[in-house]
C-alpha cells in the first residue's frame, strides 16, 4: 500500500496540489488530458470522505492577476465531468477561502484561484506557504511537472503539513522513469532533439553513462555538427557552446558510446520557399528537420532497443514539411517492443498529435521534471515530501 493510499483522509480537508496547466479557449478548457489524469486521484480521496481543496498554476501570469487565466473554466470542467459541484474561490488564500475550505462537506471540492496570481508562489514566500497550509489538514503533492520548481505550494506547504504524501500520478511517473535510471535493459538508446544544447547538457551525461547509442536531432544536432567542423549553413546554432558539445562528442567515444547526428537535412536555401533534401548545408541553407537516410538509420537503431528514452523532436514538427523525422522516431518507437519513455514536453506533443500516444510504454506529464530525474539530480518536491512537518 503507498503513503497516498495509507493517508488518514476522511473527514480531513486535502490540500491537493495538481498540474492543471491547460490551454483555454475562449474561457473553456481547449485540451482535457492533463485535467483527465488528475481525476483518478481526486476521485479516490472524494470515495475515502475527504474534503479535497486543489490548487495549482496556470500560464505565466507573472504575480499578477490576469482574468483570462483565471482557473475558474477548469473547475467548470470539473463540475460537468464530475457530475458534481466545484465550489471557486476567486482568491488563492486568505480569511474567506479558509472559510470556504471548513465549510466543505465529505467528498466537496473547492479550486482555489491561479497560484501564480500571488508574487509568492514562484518566490517561495514562507507567509504564502503558510497561508496555503491552512486550507488542508493533509497535503498531497500529485503535480509531477513542477517538482522541480522551488515554489510554495510545492516545498513550502509540506514544513507546514505532518500528514503529507506524492500522489499516484507522481508514484507512476517516477516508478516509470526508475525503470531507465536504475536498470534499463540494453540495448539502451537515448533520442535528444529540440532547439539548444544547454538546455540538454545534463540529461546527455547522464545518457552517456547509461546509454549504448544517443541520436540527436532538432537544431540542437548543428551545433554538434559545427563542433565536428561541419557545415550547418545558417542554421540555428549556439556558437557559446561548441567547446562543450565537442567534450560530450569527446567523452562519448572515450566511453564507446555511440552518438549519431543527422547525415541530411530537410532545409531551405536562400532563394527557395519550399524545403528540399541536403546533405551538405554549405553556407547558404537552413536546417529545420532530420533528413530520410538519417531517420531510417535512427529508425532501424530504435528498432533494435530493449529500452528508450526520447526528448525533444527531430525538427520543426509543427509544419508539416518539417514533421517527416520527428513523425518517423515516433512510427519507429510505437513499433519497437522496447519499454519506451517520451520524455514530455514538445516530443510528447507530437507523439499524441501523430495519434501513437497509447503505443508507447510512458509519456511522461512534467519535461523538465523528467529531464531533472533521468539526470540524477533530486527533485525539490519529492525532498520537501520527506521532511519532517514542523506545525
Amino acid at each position: 500500500m503507498s503513503p497516498f493510499d495509507k493517508l488518514q483522509v476522511r473527514g480531513q480537508r486535502v490540500l491537493l496540489r495538481l498540474d492543471l496547466n491547460t490551454p483555454l479557449n475562449k474561457r473553456k478548457v481547449a485540451d482535457a488530458t492533463r485535467i483527465e489524469a488528475a481525476l483518478p486521484t481526486i476521485s479516490s480521496l472524494r470515495e475515502r470522505g475527504a474534503k479535497v481543496v486543489i490548487c495549482s498554476h496556470l500560464g505565466r501570469p507573472k504575480g499578477q492577476t490576469v482574468p483570462a487565466l483565471s482557473l475558474e473554466p477548469v473547475a467548470a470542467w470539473l463540475a460537468e465531468n464530475l457530475d458534481t459541484e466545484v465550489v471557486f474561490a476567486h482568491e488563492t488564500v486568505g480569511e474567506d477561502v479558509e472559510n470556504l475550505s471548513k465549510d466543505l462537506q465529505a467528498g466537496g471540492i473547492l479550486m482555489v484561484e491561479n497560484l501564480r496570481f500571488n508574487k509568492g508562489e514562484k518566490s517561495r514566500d514562507p507567509e504564502f506557504a503558510k497561508l496555503l497550509a491552512r486550507l488542508g489538514d493533509v497535503y498531497v503533492n500529485d503535480a509531477f511537472g513542477v517538482l522541480h520548481r522551488e515554489h510554495a505550494s510545492v516545498v513550502g506547504v509540506g514544513q507546514h503539513m505532518q500528514d503529507k504524501a506524492l500522489g499516484p500520478l507522481i508514484q507512476r511517473e517516477i516508478n516509470a522513469l526508475d525503470r531507465l535510471v536504475k536498470g534499463a535493459v540494453k540495448p539502451f538508446v537515448g533520442i535528444l532533439g529540440g532547439a539548444k544544447v544547454s538546455d540538454k547538457i545534463g540529461v546527455m551525461e547522464a545518457l552517456m553513462e547509461r546509454c549504448d547509442a544517443v541520436l540527436i536531432g532538432g537544431a540542437m544536432a548543428y551545433t554538434f555538427l559545427l563542433a565536428q567542423g561541419k557545415a550547418t549553413g545558417k542554421s540555428l546554432v549556439e556558437p557559446d557552446r561548441i567547446r562543450l558539445a565537442q567534450r560530450l562528442l569527446n567523452d562519448a567515444e572515450k566511453r564507446g558510446i555511440k552518438v549519431l547526428l543527422p547525415v541530411d537535412h530537410i532545409a531551405v536555401g536562400p532563394d527557395q520557399t519550399t524545403a528540399t533534401v541536403v546533405e551538405d548545408l554549405g553556407t547558404e541553407f537552413v536546417g529545420y528537420d532530420i533528413g530520410p537516410k538519417t531517420a531510417n538509420t535512427y529508425a532501424e537503431i530504435i528498432s533494435r532497443a530493449n529500452s528508450i528514452f526520447w526528448n525533444g523532436p527531430m525538427g520543426m514538427f509543427e509544419k508539416e514539411d518539417y514533421a517527416g523525422g520527428t513523425k518517423a522516431v515516433a512510427e519507429a518507437l510505437a513499433a519497437s517492443r522496447a519499454y519506451s519513455v517520451v520524455g514530455g514536453g514538445d516530443s510528447a506533443a507530437a507523439i499524441h498529435q501523430m495519434g501513437l500516444g497509447d503505443s508507447v510504454s510512458h509519456i511522461s506529464t512534467g519535461g523538465g521534471a523528467a529531464l531533472q530525474y533521468m539526470e540524477g539530480n533530486g527533485l525539490p518536491g519529492l525532498q520537501a515530501l520527506k521532511a519532517k512537518g514542523n506545525q
